[in-house]
């Protein structure tokens, strides 16, 4: 069953210390939506980080862009704030507690990049479009909005493998067997992944002129696109 305070299986109070003994790979997925960004936008004046959690990504962001405005928001209360107290000292402003579909009732400003990241697999088919088809708005002409996501094998036995091999990875990690269990349970009951295949479909029936696969690893992928 979830916290109170999100739609993640761990309180926000814990939930970066978590989503490392989670998610393979989670440092290398900031890593590489940094990366990619410095090098394709390098001096973006406005970024928006929408199912912001804890702040941790844009603390970092901020590190490498001095001289970027960022924004912040999510639908997490608790998660906020969280990231007001990682984010102290740093300037950002928030846009408000919301969902990503709802961000342009909140906010008239425009972005050069928009970033969500492990955020929009939460949602049925139709809340995920709507989040996507939000951040397309949100972007200014030739914007990048950069996502990274939980994604779904194309076979019953892909689904069972790597549900395996991510069981396996928690394991290393020091999780327990109900941990395991309990978190590879929520696979299509708790959050809805889909394939590659409709990701990329995703992206481009909102609007954007360029949808990518940037990175891969098992159940997670980072994907990016162009207005």
């Amino acid at each position: 069953m979830h916290n109170p305070d999100n739609a993640t299986p761990h309180n926000s109070d814990t939930y970066d210390r978590q989503i490392r003994l989670t998610i393979p790979h989670y440092e290398d997925i900031h890593a590489e939506i940094l990366n990619f960004v410095k090098v394709q936008c390098p001096c973006p004046g406005t970024w928006l980080d929408t199912g912001c959690g804890t702040g941790s990504f844009i603390k970092k962001a901020q590190v490498l862009f001095p001289d970027t405005e960022f924004f912040i928001a999510d639908p997490s209360e608790g998660m906020l704030l969280e990231a007001s107290h990682n984010l102290t000292g740093c300037p950002y402003h928030l846009i408000g507690r919301c969902g990503t579909a709802d961000l342009p009732g909140f906010t008239k400003r425009r972005f050069d990049v928009i970033t969500a990241i492990q955020c929009h697999h939460y949602l049925a088919e139709e809340e995920r479009n709507e989040a996507v088809r939000a951040c397309f708005s949100l972007l200014n002409d030739r914007g990048f909005f950069v996502t990274s996501e939980n994604i779904r094998p194309f076979s019953d036995e892909g689904i069972a493998r790597s549900l395996s091999y991510w069981g396996e990875f928690q394991r290393q990690a020091g999780r327990t067997k109900a941990e395991i269990r309990d978190h590879l349970d929520r696979f299509d009951h708790e959050y809805f992944p889909i394939t590659i295949t409709g990701h990329l479909q995703c992206y481009h029936e909102a609007g954007f002129s360029v949808a990518e696969i940037l990175w891969l690893s098992c159940l997670q992928g980072v994907f990016w696109c162009r207005k």
